[in-house]
């Protein structure tokens, strides 16, 4: 039996997927979190096979646990979970230690498939996800300025190109107003952008947001 944590702040999608997985003889949802630092605790706790974890939370994203949870263990393999294209997040949660990167929209087959697979040890990746990391190496090959943003910087500067402000931002996040300030710095000037505006505009052209 694969036993699998699972954290998404929506209840509403917790439900859903344990019902998806209800339907399976060899997935058990052994425990269900809607927060980041729920997701640590647990893993410190329990035995699992699987973790599945969404990206966008409050107080800590999935990134973050994700970096939390495979420094802790290594071995353990983690399924992301998100809404957001896979251009925008897949190579990132791979460079991290994904197992896999899924979207909401997968269909059911897609989830069990995935979860057995990244229990068995190995890694899920689409077509389409293989197809655009290529692209991104080949891009970074040629040093496009997006690929030097740190980890930090590049969730400053998803969230800054989807319209929030450096309030929202350090709320969200849990940083200081001025800290975040401090990535958009680094962020315009790694980017050539000159202001918030031009931090969208980029992200547009780059193909990382949904627009």
């Amino acid at each position: 039996m694969i036993r699998l944590l699972m954290c998404d702040d929506h209840q509403i999608i917790r439900q859903g997927l344990k019902q998806i997985l209800a339907d399976t003889a060899d997935i058990d949802v052994a425990a269900e979190c809607d927060n980041g630092t729920e997701a640590i605790r647990l893993a410190r706790e329990g035995a699992f096979d699987v973790v599945l974890l969404d990206i966008a939370m409050p107080q800590r994203d999935g990134l973050d646990v994700l970096i939390q949870l495979k420094r802790e263990f290594p071995k353990l393999p983690v399924l992301m979970l998100s809404t957001y294209p896979d251009r925008q997040y897949a190579a990132r949660c791979f460079k991290l230690g994904a197992a896999g990167y899924l979207n909401k929209s997968a269909a059911p087959q897609q989830l069990t498939d995935a979860i057995r697979k990244a229990a068995a040890g190995g890694v899920v990746v689409s077509a389409s996800q293989a197809e655009t990391m290529a692209m991104d190496m080949a891009r970074a090959a040629h040093d496009v300025p997006h690929e030097a943003l740190s980890h930090r910087e590049y969730q400053v500067f998803q969230l800054i190109a989807s319209g929030e402000s450096v309030g929202q931002i350090a709320e969200r996040l849990a940083l200081s107003p001025n800290t975040v300030s401090t990535y958009r710095s680094r962020i315009m000037e790694k980017t050539g952008a000159r202001n918030d505006v031009g931090i969208a505009l980029y992200a547009v052209k780059h193909q990382l947001v949904a627009v």
